[in-house]
């Protein structure tokens, strides 16, 4: 068990910068990767209006906080206020790790390779050759699709309401993999010849538990199901996926490799995913009733 933090003159300070802010489990997560690695520092959540974000990403500056996360609504506002943006983050378009290089604030996307990552190891499927049906093109499609690209599937099929918005993302991605854009209407007749499924809407997340974005009676044997929410741990749709008997996958895994990789380019430490994953999931408990 690690020990409470102790603050002192050389204590570094960390946070999340978002409208709300208050439900974020980054400063748990944090707060145990740090005590983990006997590192001195500090997480906290800043609540910061979209009227006061420059002043508060100036503030990183003035203060010498070493870095702070970006959450909704100021992943893309914020990238005007920053000195650098990596390439990843600038291709996406939107920004969640700011890592400050002596007064030097420089902008990174850890979602996209956070996803990819936790996709793969707790799957053991390989995305190379792959058949992808991306459900969404909003900002965590971005994030996402552009890592999933990257993995040189055999074809990332972007989905969404408005076909035009989907149509859109294909065409930014189909610089990096061949893709395809698609109305919701016409899932129904590519559902039965892809090889991973990916929600990436917000059907589905705490308090609307009971909604689902497709029907998995209607995905082939073998699929793999995934879901970018973690807030219930598993959606319906991998609930009802998982009785079917197909391979599923929640965002817990997202949430906390985009922490762990924000924690590596503050400190340069390896993260203690394992830890970082274990008090995320301790705060599920009580509401959970101890796992059932």
């Amino acid at each position: 068990m690690t020990q409470g933090l102790r603050v002192d003159s050389y204590t570094a300070l960390y946070g999340v910068f978002g409208d709300p802010v208050r439900h974020s489990r980054s400063p748990i997560m944090l707060g145990r990767a740090f005590a983990e690695t006997g590192t001195n520092a500090a997480y906290v959540a800043f609540h910061v209006k979209p009227e006061a974000l420059g002043d508060a990403v100036r503030g990183v500056r003035s203060l010498g906080l070493r870095g702070v996360n970006v959450t909704v609504p100021h992943k893309v506002e914020v990238m005007q206020y920053l000195d650098e943006i990596d390439e990843t983050a600038r291709v996406i378009g939107a920004v969640n790790t700011i890592v400050n290089r002596d007064g030097r604030l420089v902008g990174y996307n850890t979602d996209g390779i956070g996803y990819v990552r936790s996709l793969k190891e707790e799957t053991g499927r390989s995305l190379r050759g792959a058949r992808i049906l991306l459900l969404g093109a909003g900002g965590a499609s971005r994030g996402v699709g552009y890592a999933l690209a990257k993995e040189e599937p055999a074809r990332l099929i972007v989905a969404n309401r408005t076909e035009g918005k989907a149509s859109e993302l294909a065409r930014e991605l189909g610089a990096v993999a061949d893709t395809q854009g698609i109305g919701w209407e016409g899932i129904d007749h590519i559902i039965g010849n892809v090889d991973i499924i990916i929600n990436t809407t917000p059907i589905g997340m705490h308090p609307n538990t009971d909604a689902t974005p497709i029907d998995p009676a209607s995905i082939r044997s073998g699929t793999v199901v995934s879901d970018l929410i973690y807030n219930p741990l598993k959606t319906k749709l991998l609930v009802e996926a998982e009785a079917a008997g197909l391979v599923v996958h929640g965002g817990l895994g997202m949430f906390v490799y985009q922490g762990a990789y924000a924690f590596e380019y503050w400190t340069g430490l390896p993260a203690p995913v394992a830890a970082m994953r274990e008090a995320v999931l301790e705060t599920f408990e009580p509401a959970a009733g101890k796992g059932a």
